[in-house]
């Protein structure tokens, strides 16, 4: 049997109609090297498992439900290729999608310290508004707006919706399945990886599509709960406090619940209405949630 140059691990939960859109499109690749599909079901209670289980080129594993970094970890546990490619259950490959990936890789030599970064952006012919624009762009969910195709990245751009990494790294160095959700246990990851000199290239021609439509106030909740995990990643890097934001629980008042209503009526009328959308709102809205989400974070005992 050929051994696979990509390992796809896909983690999914309660997600069956997008993750079969993503394994049709992974069907479609062009150009692809050698790869096989591994999904991680990790405790769907939908029709996720009788729907894949049987599907002809994956390999489907069930877990009781742990987090995507715990999937993760258990895809590569299962992986044969020579690099590992995470997307999730939402994020649809366009045709080259592999192929650009493997460019960036063989350009590299194969390098075990070398990952590739793609572009996640929102699908065509979908309604988008400014707000889900802002975080794709400007670094609340995405960063794409900071960053130049070609150019080696910094570690919090480590989106597991695109990126592949050399396995036997990964095998060494796993997730941390400590935190509770989808929310810094990427980035973590790649803050130990730096440390070793990963390296990121970001290749925008190795494209997936985001089928997960935001609002002002799904994203406002999601805010929160990123707050509450960042607590946990200061815990275990005390010195990325900065970076994390932890000085401003402490040194900047947070916002009255009139402001904080003010604040939300102005991003919903942005969210409506393109020219009433304002980049300072979304940010100042979002931010107060996330801090009020690292501060109860930090007030919780360390499990």
């Amino acid at each position: 049997m050929t051994e696979p140059y990509f390992s796809i691990v896909i983690p999914t939960y309660n997600r069956l109609d997008m993750l079969l859109r993503v394994l049709d499109a992974l069907d479609a690749q062009r150009d692809a090297p050698p790869f096989e599909t591994i999904v991680i079901n990790d405790g769907s209670t939908d029709d996720t498992e009788r729907a894949v289980s049987q599907r002809a080129n994956v390999t489907f594993r069930t877990q009781p439900n742990g987090g995507p970094g715990r999937a993760r970890n258990h895809g590569v546990s299962l992986a044969r290729g020579r690099f590992v490619v995470f997307i999730g259950d939402d994020t649809v490959p366009e045709p080259s999608f592999l192929a650009e990936h493997a460019r960036v890789h063989r350009d590299a030599n194969d390098d075990v310290l070398v990952a590739c970064l793609g572009y996640t952006g929102w699908p065509h012919g979908e309604r988008v508004t400014a707000f889900m624009d802002y975080i794709n762009d400007y670094g609340l969910q995405f960063g794409y707006k900071l960053i130049r195709d070609g150019e080696v990245v910094p570690f919090n751009f480590f989106y597991t919706s695109n990126i592949s990494i050399d396995r036997a790294l990964l095998a060494a160095h796993p997730f941390d399945t400590t935190f509770p959700a989808a929310a810094w246990e990427d980035i973590e990851l790649a803050y130990r990886l730096d440390a070793l000199g990963l390296k990121i290239h970001y290749n925008a021609r190795a494209i997936t599509r985001h089928y997960h439509p935001m609002t002002v106030d799904s994203f406002a909740r999601r805010q929160y709960t990123v707050g509450k995990s960042g607590a946990i990643f200061f815990r275990k890097h005390p010195e990325l406090g900065g970076f994390l934001g932890v000085h401003e629980v402490t040194s900047r008042p947070f916002a009255d619940e009139t402001r904080l209503a003010k604040l939300r009526r102005r991003a919903r009328l942005g969210e409506r209405f393109r020219l009433l959308a304002r980049s300072s709102v979304f940010e100042t809205l979002m931010r107060e949630h996330y801090l009020r989400g690292l501060r109860d974070g930090l007030l919780s005992p360390a499990e």
